[in-house]
């Protein structure tokens, strides 16, 4: 009991300063229940962190925080994300990586500042598709899931680097050969064949890193691919523009 005293005094400190600061971070703290001074706590912070805790879900409340633009509810217990993140409008960094998520609300469309979305190690099997079309997304994690297939969507992706190692992805839409900015592509350990890999996206693609070890292919029948010559092409220049 004593440590959850203890525990109580500390995040009554941290939201007092919390209101001058605008960054409020309570983590660690085995908690299962949302802090119920926040559900009240005045519309100031800009940063919350409530990683490491033991949350299965998010209450309504979050979305009355309009000015959040950076949110940490990593290695909780979260199997589904409430819709009112969709509220934050302002929102730019999220992080949900090592929850068990199985499915994202489709009202993350309307956060259209985000930069930074890391959803690593979750359940989802499906594509997040509402985050395609986020001009600003920069960086999507989504390795250590259970998503089997890429959809056409993908090519609405504006990130430099999207991160599929460790999934199940077995279908890949040549659709991401249209992704404007999409310079890295992470794809380790997953269930392609080489013939994924088709003309399109070697040669038409902004793509420059391609990481596709622990697939269904040799890396012999990888070079072998119809435009592997091109990828290189571009992969070498940017190489050479790092050194």
């Amino acid at each position: 009991m004593e440590n959850n005293i203890m525990g109580n005094k500390q995040i009554k400190q941290h939201l007092e300063t919390a209101q001058k600061t605008g960054i409020l971070k309570i983590s660690l703290q085995r908690l299962q229940e949302f802090p119920p001074q926040l559900k009240t706590y005045p519309n100031v912070l800009k940063t919350l962190d409530l990683s490491q805790n033991r949350f299965e879900h998010i209450p309504d409340e979050l979305g009355r925080l309009t000015l959040l633009k950076h949110l940490n509810l990593s290695g909780n217990r979260l199997v589904e994300l409430n819709e009112v993140v969709g509220e934050l409008l302002k929102l730019e960094v999220l992080l949900l990586m090592d929850n068990m998520l199985t499915k994202l609300p489709k009202t993350l469309a309307n956060c259209v500042h985000l930069k930074t979305v890391n959803l690593s190690n979750n359940q989802l099997k499906e594509f997040p598709s509402m985050l395609c079309g986020l001009k600003h997304l920069d960086v999507l994690d989504l390795s250590r899931n259970k998503i089997t297939d890429v959809p056409a969507e993908v090519g609405q992706l504006y990130v430099t680097e999207l991160n599929l190692n460790q999934n199940q992805i077995s279908m890949l839409a040549e659709d991401i050969a249209d992704c404007p900015k999409l310079k890295t592509l992470r794809l380790e350990e997953n269930c392609l064949q080489a013939s994924a890999f088709t003309p399109r996206i070697l040669k038409d693609s902004k793509i420059s890193n391609l990481a596709v070890d622990g697939n269904l292919f040799n890396s012999k029948q990888f070079t072998d691919l119809e435009g592997y010559d091109v990828y290189m092409e571009r992969y070498t220049a940017v190489k050479k523009k790092m050194f």
